[in-house]
């Protein structure tokens, strides 16, 4: 049997969480000289509400090697093979405090953690997968590398409804900030090699920008891995989140559309107002997933079809990657004929 344990940042329910046998490893919130273990011992509600009233964002740091240690230790004594699941390492060390806790124990060849190059439940799908695969019987090297081969299909996107708690935290100018408020401009905000960047500028009242947002990505949404999609939200009104699982709802594709919300990491940063739909992509490019290869056409993936879709993703991210380097040495001698 694989443990799997995740931080908090991937901001699944307690209710998933316990459907799944998965840990919880929280971050830490830091409100003036208060620390605050994320999800445990502070809300949302309290995290808007001192920021509101001190101007500024909290900020957040990784576990400590302790707190690492002390969730490692009771799968270490049944000498259970542990997966362990971090934020983005471009956003914090959470998964190298992973690491040496499993260093500093003499279990690091049972311990295998994973820098999801992402956030919120961008790693929640990641956490999700792999905790199905371990219920499953699958071993930890076999289901470290689907995960892997997953990776860069995970699809994490928010419209957030201020910049000012981004403006707080660093994220953005406050010029942009102030021309983001006199114009009601709701960025959206995408990961993408694991770190954060803003695409696309709605403008409007923040429940039409929603809407908008979500029907724009109707056609990645009908080709996208089937079993599940996220809501996540932060601060938004029930109204605005129902409006969203219906129109998901009613696209009849996806088995499960789970609605979670945002720990106080990710709305420490991003404030209230914000939401996004997460989903692992599919379609000609990322791999039809259980559309071809359930090959007996009965809704259900067997393991040997399984296999088979692992194989034909890790071939697809081979196959980027070279074409990918072969654009960067394209790149190359494009700028060495205007060097000389």
């Amino acid at each position: 049997m694989v443990k799997i344990i995740a931080d908090s940042t991937c901001d699944l329910s307690d209710a998933t969480l316990k459907k799944y046998d998965i840990d919880m490893l929280p971050l830490y919130i830091h409100m003036g000289e208060n620390e605050y273990k994320d999800r445990l011992e502070v809300t949302v509600e309290d995290i808007f509400k001192w920021s509101d009233q001190y101007n500024t964002t909290p900020k957040t740091s990784a576990p400590s090697i302790e707190d690492a240690q002390n969730a490692i230790i009771p799968y270490m004594e049944k000498n259970t093979d542990i997966i362990m699941f971090a934020i983005s390492e471009d956003m914090s060390t959470t998964a190298n405090v992973m690491r040496l806790a499993a260093d500093n124990l003499e279990y690091e060849d049972h311990v295998f953690v994973i820098n999801s190059e992402n956030l919120s439940t961008g790693i929640g799908l990641l956490v999700v997968e792999a905790a199905v695969m371990a219920k499953k019987g699958m071993e930890a090297k076999e289901i470290v590398d689907r995960i892997e081969s997953l990776k860069p299909y995970v699809r994490a996107s928010f419209v957030v409804d201020t910049l000012k708690y981004l403006h707080r935290g660093g994220r953005c100018s406050a010029t942009s900030a102030l021309v983001g408020s006199v114009f009601k401009i709701k960025p959206r905000i995408y990961v993408e090699n694991g770190k954060m960047d803003a695409g696309k500028k709605y403008r409007g009242k923040i429940e039409k920008v929603i809407l908008q947002y979500v029907h724009e990505m109707e056609k990645d949404l009908k080709t996208a891995k089937r079993d599940r999609v996220f809501i996540t939200q932060s601060g938004c009104s029930t109204e605005v989140v129902k409006s969203v699982k219906d129109y998901l709802k009613n696209l009849n594709y996806f088995k499960e559309i789970i609605i979670t919300n945002a720990g106080g990491v990710i709305s420490s940063h991003c404030g209230p107002g914000t939401l996004g739909v997460l989903f692992i992509a599919g379609g000609t490019k990322f791999g039809p997933y259980d559309k071809q290869f359930d090959t007996n056409k009965n809704g259900i993936m067997e393991d040997d079809e399984r296999a088979e879709e692992a194989a034909y993703i890790r071939h697809m991210v081979e196959q980027e990657n070279i074409e990918n380097s072969h654009e960067d040495d394209s790149d190359d001698e494009y700028e060495r004929q205007y060097d000389n």
